[in-house]
């Protein structure tokens, strides 16, 4: 809705005078990564004689530890100390997500504490910590703890198995409501003369980041400093101050390198807590890092999801009735619920309508946020139903879209911040070449293989959180800028400094970025795709602070009567390079503490980044394997804030789509509620071979209702819809159409309706 007043009005990001802000820049970083010199939570050299720690998880999914055996392990040299629940200090009682929704605050920043009782809620939790002079002795003593259990009862550890038992939660996540309900959907489906009526299903999805969940914790002075892989450091000194309770100033959380995130790291794991604990009582530096298969139970997964969709349209495509209901998993002990039907909210117009979460509780690790929780799923679903109506009603998909596009939200009735989702479409459809797709399914072939095209929208929240920053200027004119926010791969170090160059007029190489110490000013961190806009903008704050301190410096009674721009200062008619003026006016240096605070504008608008993805796709008649010949996505996200890493980002959501529509599921042994492929060996995802031809384009745009930066969210929104247009491609190529994730060859080849 362009013609809305802008909550952002135009600033000197807008003016482009040092030209550095949204260009296609290498990684500030870089150079440091690629030699080695960057270093990760578990490879600091630590303070005096450092040991090492090893978890030992439970070999049951639900029950009792009855005894704890650790005579043979306590004799093995080298061992320094055994904790379990019988040993383990105090720490504060675990804060469950009810008790946070009376009370407010992060569900990512309270008490978390690890061996306090003898119960097992699931198979892997952790129920000791072995630590050794070595990691290697750490890791055999583990292996010899004996421990007996008694057993609970028969895991359930699958979602469709106890949907009798599903209930719907109080809200989701106290973000979203559980249900919504516009018009009379169930008459106005009932009449509709093309109904779709289908039911979808995801699997669970483990993170697997090149770097573990690993910490290192070093005591000085009554005070913890933690080096940890964390993508939250505020949220992880709240948690590590409440479980210790300790106030937090006397914890300090180190991040300065993370090595991939995605959600698996915003929570603070046992790791951490573990290492915290028993540096403390041994007075020595303590490291520990989990196994790959550790993280796959420690770190949280997607749920597994059934999702059903009804579409209710007349002849001519439009919606009459849309219903999106989905049903996932949450733990025993605590609730978590995805979004999965938040996005369609957000998506269609229809006049009658109905979405709904539900949830079972499962004999399972507490699932969580995973790259674009909610829409990386949900989409899956919804954007696939999409194609089945264009199929029915014989409408061409991107026609059919256009014609149930909203012009404002179809269930609140807000103005929609920006949205060029039509012209993402027929951008993408122009690049891509649409109007060759096959009009019937298996018409295409080239020798043994059959060919088709599909194509989905992508829709992602874009969201801001409070956050700050600091901006110095020292007397040679180099600009130094500090907030507590991570580098998750993200690219989150240039960013800063292109914002950082461009607002204080200066060459990208006389900025220095400082990130991921819980001592610097406060941000949200990395997560939801709201890093780079919400920290981002407090650096912008703080530049033009310390350009108002410059201007009062000079004696200007307004700051914009000062002008920067190539490192030269210019006041009234004279010109000065920038340290000239730092040695006349502030020999000393300056600096300027800046913030940033979500406006109305994120009441008043609908506030997302929007996109389309196409595929083509070939499936093979001798074997159904499924194989990715091409691979677009075109997009609009506000202003581009480097036009390189937001490629990067974009091409890297549209494989995670590829690996979740045709590659990754975490399979569970029944008996025992156990992941089995917990390691690269066993969960398959997307390799180079299979992302061939993937490419991703930004449309020109600004969002002058969404921060001062006038940015979206970039990182999560290519993996919305894109798993959705590999798997009409399939159909498309051999009109086979799966229902459940992933597009395995056997789904597709033993299918009646696969081309003999």
């Amino acid at each position: 809705m362009t013609d809305l007043a802008p909550a952002y009005p135009r600033n000197i990001l807008d003016e482009d005078r040092q030209g550095v802000l949204g260009r296609p820049l290498n990684r500030v970083d870089g150079p440091v990564k690629v030699s080695g010199r960057a270093t990760y939570a578990y490879e600091y050299a630590g303070v005096g004689q450092v040991a090492y720690g090893f978890i030992v998880g439970a070999g049951i999914s639900n029950g009792r530890v009855l005894e704890i055996d650790t005579r043979e392990a306590e004799a093995v040299p080298g061992v320094l100390l055994i904790l379990t629940h019988a040993n383990a200090p105090d720490q504060a009682a675990y804060v469950t997500a009810d008790e946070i929704g009376e009370h407010g605050g992060s569900p990512y920043g309270v008490a978390r504490p690890f061996l306090v009782d003898d119960q097992v809620r699931y198979y892997g939790e952790p129920v000791a910590l072995v630590v050794a002079e070595s990691f290697e002795d750490a890791r055999d003593t583990a292996a010899r703890i004996k421990l007996r259990y008694a057993h609970g009862h028969t895991p359930a550890s699958r979602v469709k198995a106890r949907a009798s038992h599903a209930y719907a939660p109080k809200n989701v996540r106290g973000l979203f409501p559980t249900d919504s309900i516009v018009g009379d959907f169930e008459s106005a489906f009932a009449s509709a003369p093309v109904k779709i009526d289908a039911t979808y299903e995801t699997p669970y999805q483990a993170h697997h980041s090149i770097e573990p969940l690993s910490s290192m914790a070093i005591w000085e002075n009554g005070t913890l400093t933690l080096q940890v892989a964390t993508q939250l450091p505020m949220d992880c000194r709240s948690v590590i101050a409440s479980t210790l309770q300790l106030p937090p100033e006397r914890v300090r959380i180190l991040c300065k390198y993370v090595g991939g995130g995605f959600g698996s790291k915003l929570a603070t794991e046992a790791d951490a807590v573990l290492s915290a604990l028993a540096a403390r009582q041994l007075g020595r530096t303590v490291k520990t890092a989990m196994t790959r298969q550790q993280v796959v139970v420690n770190a949280a997964h997607r749920t597994e999801s059934v999702q059903r969709v009804r579409l209710g349209a007349a002849r001519d495509g439009k919606l009459l009735a849309l219903a999106h209901e989905s049903l996932g998993h949450t733990a025993t002990f605590d609730e978590f619920t995805e979004q999965i039907v938040d996005s369609t909210r957000n998506h269609y117009a229809a006049p009658n309508r109905i979405t709904a979460h539900r949830l079972v509780r499962l004999d399972l690790p507490m699932p969580g946020d995973m790259r674009a929780p909610g829409e990386g799923i949900g989409m899956l679903a919804f954007e696939q139903a999409m194609d089945e109506l264009a199929c029915a009603t014989g409408i061409d998909p991107i026609e059919l879209r256009i014609r149930n596009e909203p012009t404002v939200h179809p269930e609140t009735g807000k103005p929609f911040s920006t949205r060029k989702l039509v012209e993402c479409y027929r951008e993408g459809a122009r690049r891509f070449g649409w109007e060759q797709r096959p009009t019937r399914p298996a018409s295409r072939r080239d020798g043994r293989w059959l060919i088709g095209y599909g194509m989905s929208a992508s829709i992602r929240l874009n969201f801001m959180a409070a956050a700050r920053a600091r901006a110095r200027l020292d007397a040679n004119g180099h600009v130094t800028v500090q907030t507590a926010m991570t580098d998750i791969g993200t690219g989150t170090y240039t960013i800063h400094a292109q914002i950082a160059a461009e607002s204080m007029g200066v060459p990208v190489d006389q900025v220095t970025v400082e990130l991921g110490d819980t001592r610097l000013p406060p941000t949200p961190g990395s997560g939801g795709s709201w890093g780079a806009g919400s920290s981002g903008s407090a650096i912008y704050d703080a530049c033009q602070a310390l350009r108002a301190r410059m201007a009062q410096m000079a004696g200007l009674p307004d700051p914009e009567q000062l002008s920067i721009s190539n490192a030269t200062v210019t006041i009234r008619d004279r010109s000065l390079p920038v340290a000239e003026f730092m040695r006349q006016y502030a020999p000393q240096g300056l600096e300027a503490d800046g913030s940033i605070n979500p406006g109305r504008e994120m009441q008043d608008y609908s506030q997302n980044s929007h996109g389309a993805t196409f595929a083509e796709m070939a499936v093979n008649l001798d074997s159904g394997e499924p194989r990715l010949r091409r691979l677009l996505g075109v997009f609009e996200a506000g202003r581009i804030l480097n036009a390189k890493t937001a490629r990067s980002q974009a091409i890297g959501g549209l494989i995670w789509g590829l690996s979740s529509a045709l590659h990754e599921e975490s399979l569970v042994d029944e008996r025992y509620g156990q992941f089995i492929n917990n390691d690269l060996a066993g969960y398959h995802f997307a390799a180079h071979a299979d992302a061939v031809n993937v490419d991703a384009v930004f449309l020109p745009a600004v969002d002058d209702k969404s921060n001062p930066l006038k940015s979206k969210g970039v990182g999560e929104l290519a993996i919305c819809g894109s798993g959705a247009a590999i798997a009409n491609a399939i159909y498309n190529a051999c009109g086979v159409r799966v229902r459940s994730y992933p597009i395995t060859l056997d789904k597709l080849l033993l299918d009646p309706s696969f081309p003999a």
